[in-house]
C-alpha cells in the first residue's frame, strides 16, 4: 500500500512541475509586486548576480519596504491551507551584519521569517505552530560579502535548506501555521519599521506554492518524490475515509437497531401544550389567542378563528368585549352629533362613558401628571390628559457617547452600541477589544484590561515595570553575570549552575575539561586550568587544534577574532581582547563598550527601551544583543530531555517531562503510532473522531493513546 501511495504522489507532483515550468498563479515575485524603483527610500538599484532581473541595495535604516494591502491579501490567500511552499532569493550580505531577508507577520507574530545572522553565522527560520513561536537555526555563514542563492522549502513537517544549489540541511519540524491572520503584511529586507534591517543586495525574491519549488532556482537538482506534503495529503485522505466509514458503520448499526424496535410496536405521536397531552387528531380552542388548534402526527397546527359577519342595527355598533374573540353589536351613544361606541369616553363638564346606550358619569379621579400644562394632551375618546412624550434623541437631550445610537422610549431613552462595538456602561461603548485583538501596548508578561478610552497594562506577578515594559524579577538576583529570564529563574553563564547561578561547575570532576592526558586539570571558579607536569621532558609547548603552539606564542582564534590566546609552560590561556577605549583604532566589534555613537544604540522589540552597543537582554524566549546599532536575537538554550513525553507549558520557553501522553506535545503527522478505539477500529496517529453513543465526546489518537474530551457547551445544549 505504501508503494502505491508513493507512485500516486509522484504522479501528482509530476503534474505540478511538468516541464520545469511554474504556474504564475502559484508564485509571488516579491520585488516585482512591491514595485521597487530607484526613488524608493532606503534602496538603490544596482547590478545583481545577473542582468535578467532587478537587484536592489538595502542600506538605509529608515526605510519601510512592505506590501500594499492588495498584495498582502494575495499572500494571505496563497498561504491559506498550504502545507508546501518554497522561499527563493539571491543575496549579497555585508560581512558580519545581521538582518531579515523577508518577513510575513501580524503585529509581533511572525508566520514566516528568514533571517541571516553574521554575528553568530546562522540562518534562522521563524514560524508559528499551534499559535506558538518556533525557530529553526541553521549554522551557516551567509554574511560574507559574496553572492549566494538560498532556497528554504517547507513541506508539511519537513524543512530543506539549499544554499548555492547544495542541500545543506534537512530536518523534521513542527508543521507551521499557514492560515495567516487578517491584517498580516509582507516586509522585504526588514522585520518591521524599527528592527531587523538587512544590509546588502537582494535579487530574485520569490515564494513558490508547489512541490519542489527549489527546482525553479536550481533546475539540475533532483526532485523529492513524493514530498512530505504529497504523502500527508494522501494520508489525510485515508484518515477522512476511515472517519467516514466509522460514522456510516455507527449510523447503520443504529438504524438496524431502530428498525428492529419499530417492527414490534405501534407508536402514536402526541402533542403536549401547557402540560396537557393531546392525542393525534385531537382539537381544542386557544381562547387567549382566538385560535383553533389540532394535533397532527405529533405537530400542533393552529388557525385563527373565523368570525361571522356582523349586521348591527342602526342603534348599535360592533365592539370588542373582553373574554370574547369576535366583535358583538352593542348599543351606541350620541353626544353633540358624535356616535360613541360601548366603552368610549367623553369629557362634558364631567367624565362620562358609553354603557348600554347611555352616557354614565364616572367618579374615578385622573392620575397626577409630572409635566407642565403646556406639555399635556387629551387623547381621543378619553377623559384624562397625559404628558406629551419628549424625544430626547431628536432634541439632543441625551447622554449617549460616541459609538452609540440613541433610541427614544416613552418617557425616557436608551443608548445602543453601534455594530462592531462592545458595551462599557449604560452610555458608552468601546471600539473593540484592544486586549483580545492584540492591539495593546502591553508587554507579553503584563495583564491587559480594556477601558472606555483604551486599555491599561499591569505587570504579572513575578515581573516588574510599568506594564508596557515588564522584566522578570529574581529576588536573590543572578550571580556571576547570570540573566533573570523568568520569575526567580536565572540563565547562567558558562561554568556556573544553580537557581541563582551560585554553584560552580567542577569540569575536572565531571570530566568535561579539554586537558591532555599528560596534564593535570585544576578546577577554577567559572572554568578550569590545565597544569603541565614538571620534569626535563616538559617543553612548555601547547597542543592546539591538531598542531603545536610554542611556549610563549600568542595568537588570535580563527573562529573568534575577539579572543587572544597564549601558550605558557604547556598551558593555553585565552582571554577577551583588552579594550582600550582611549585608543582610536580600538576594534568596536570586540569592544562594544567603547562605542559611544548614538547610531550604535538599539531599541528593544517594544521600541521603548534604548540599549547601548554590547548590552544583552532577553525577549520572549530569545537572548538578544545590541552590537553597533544592530539587534541580533537567538533562541535560549534548553536542556536536552531523555523522557518519552514532553510539553511546553504556557509562559515557559523550554519543554519539561510529563507522564500523561494525552497532555504531551506530539507530532500530528506521526502515523506510525496507531490506536484502537472501543469499537476495535484501528486509528492512524492524529485521527479525530466522535465517540459512538456520546455525540459530545471527541477522541484523538495521540502518541499511541486514545485521548478523549467532553464539550461542555454541547452537553448544555443537548
Amino acid at each position: 500500500m505504501d508503494g502505491m501511495l508513493a507512485v500516486w504522489a509522484c504522479v501528482l507532483a509530476a503534474r505540478a512541475v511538468l516541464g520545469l515550468g511554474t504556474d504564475p498563479d502559484l508564485q509571488i515575485d516579491v520585488i516585482t509586486e512591491l514595485e521597487l524603483v530607484n526613488s524608493t527610500r532606503g534602496v538603490t538599484q544596482v547590478f545583481g548576480v545577473h542582468n535578467g532581473s532587478k537587484a536592489f541595495l538595502f542600506q538605509d535604516g529608515q526605510r519601510e519596504i512592505h506590501a500594499a494591502p492588495h498584495m498582502s491579501e494575495k499572500v494571505i490567500q496563497l498561504f491559506r491551507n498550504k502545507s508546501e511552499f518554497t522561499f527563493l532569493a539571491s543575496i549579497q550580505q555585508r560581512s558580519s551584519t545581521s538582518g531579515v531577508i523577508l518577513s510575513i507577520r501580524e503585529m509581533e507574530h511572525s508566520f514566516f521569517e528568514l533571517e541571516s545572522s553574521g554575528l553568530r553565522d546562522e540562518i534562522r527560520y521563524h514560524y508559528r505552530f499551534n499559535g506558538k513561536s518556533r525557530t529553526e537555526a541553521f549554522p551557516y555563514r551567509l554574511a560574507d560579502g559574496q553572492w549566494h542563492k538560498i532556497a528554504l522549502t517547507v513541506s508539511a513537517s519537513h524543512v530543506l535548506l539549499h544554499v548555492d544549489c547544495n542541500r545543506i540541511y534537512e530536518r523534521v519540524i513542527d508543521p507551521p501555521d499557514t492560515n495567516l491572520s487578517p491584517g498580516s503584511s509582507l516586509w522585504l529586507g526588514q522585520r518591521n519599521r524599527k528592527h531587523g534591517f538587512f544590509k546588502g543586495v537582494i535579487q530574485d525574491v520569490k515564494i513558490i506554492f508547489m512541490p519542489n519549488g527549489y527546482i525553479t532556482q536550481c533546475p539540475n537538482l533532483n526532485r523529492t518524490c513524493p514530498t512530505c506534503s504529497d504523502f500527508l495529503s494522501l494520508v489525510q485522505g485515508i484518515m477522512d475515509l476511515q472517519e467516514l466509514l466509522a460514522k456510516m458503520t455507527a449510523k447503520l448499526n443504529y438504524a438496524e437497531s431502530r428498525l428492529g424496535q419499530l417492527e414490534n410496536c405501534h407508536c402514536e405521536k402526541t402533542c403536549q401544550v401547557r402540560e396537557v397531552i393531546y392525542r393525534d387528531k385531537d382539537s381544542w380552542v386557544e381562547d387567549d389567542h382566538c385560535r383553533n388548534c389540532t394535533c397532527k402526527n405529533g405537530a400542533v397546527e393552529c388557525r385563527r378563528m373565523l368570525c361571522p359577519p356582523l349586521n348591527c342595527s342602526s342603534d348599535s355598533l360592533p365592539v370588542h368585549i373582553a373574554g370574547q374573540c369576535c366583535k358583538v353589536c352593542r348599543p351606541k351613544c350620541i353626544y353633540g352629533g358624535r356616535e360613541l361606541a360601548e366603552g368610549d369616553r367623553i369629557l362634558a363638564k364631567s367624565c362620562r362613558e358609553c354603557k348600554n346606550g347611555a352616557l354614565q358619569k364616572l367618579t374615578e379621579p385622573c392620575p397626577s401628571l409630572n409635566c407642565s400644562e403646556t406639555d399635556r394632551v387629551l387623547p381621543e375618546n378619553q377623559c384624562c390628559s397625559v404628558c406629551r412624550d419628549i424625544d430626547e434623541c431628536a432634541a439632543k437631550m441625551h447622554y449617549c457617547h460616541s459609538n452609540t445610537v440613541c433610541v427614544n422610549l416613552p418617557g425616557s431613552y436608551r443608548c445602543d452600541c453601534v455594530s462592531g462595538f462592545i458595551r462599557v456602561d449604560d452610555f458608552s461603548c468601546t471600539e473593540h477589544d484592544e486586549c483580545g485583538g492584540g492591539e495593546s501596548s502591553c508587554d507579553e508578561n503584563a495583564i491587559c484590561a480594556n477601558s472606555v478610552l483604551g486599555h491599561s497594562c499591569t505587570c504579572k506577578p513575578g515581573y516588574v515595570g510599568n506594564g508596557t515594559v515588564c522584566r522578570a524579577f529574581c529576588e536573590e538576583g543572578c550571580r556571576y553575570g547570570g540573566t533573570c529570564v523568568a520569575p526567580n529563574k536565572c540563565l547562567c553563564p558558562s561554568g556556573f549552575t544553580g537557581s541563582h547561578c551560585e554553584k560552580d561547575i567542577d569540569e575536572c570532576a565531571l570530566r568535561t575539561h579539554t586537558c591532555w592526558n599528560d596534564s593535570a586539570c585544576v578546577n577554577l571558579e567559572g572554568g578550569f586550568d590545565c597544569l603541565c607536569p614538571s620534569g626535563p621532558s616538559c617543553t612548555g609547548d601547547c597542543p592546539h587544534e591538531g598542531g603545536l603552539k610554542r611556549n610563549g606564542q600568542v595568537w588570535t582564534l580563527k573562529e573568534d577574532r575577539c579572543s587572544v590566546c597564549s601558550c605558557k609552560d604547556g598551558k593555553i590561556f585565552c582571554r577577551r581582547t583588552a579594550c582600550d577605549c582611549q585608543n582610536p583604532s580600538v576594534d568596536l566589534f570586540c569592544c562594544p563598550e567603547c562605542d559611544t555613537r548614538v547610531t550604535s544604540q538599539c531599541l528593544d522589540q517594544t521600541g521603548h527601551k534604548v540599549y547601548h552597543s554590547g548590552d544583552n537582554w532577553t525577549y520572549g524566549c530569545q537572548q538578544c544583543q545590541c552590537l553597533e546599532g544592530e539587534v541580533d536575537c537567538w533562541p535560549l538554550t534548553c536542556p536536552i530531555l531523555t523522557c518519552e513525553y514532553t510539553t511546553i507549558s504556557e509562559g515557559e520557553c523550554c519543554s519539561h517531562c510529563v507522564d500523561d501522553p494525552c497532555i504531551a506535545d506530539s507530532d500530528p503527522y506521526d502515523i506510525s503510532k496507531t490506536c484502537q478505539d472501543p469499537q476495535g477500529i484501528t486509528r492512524l496517529g492524529g485521527s479525530v473522531w466522535t465517540m459512538v453513543g456520546s455525540p459530545c465526546t471527541t477522541c484523538k489518537c495521540k502518541n499511541g493513546s486514545v485521548c478523549c474530551s467532553v464539550d461542555l457547551d454541547c452537553l448544555h445544549n443537548n
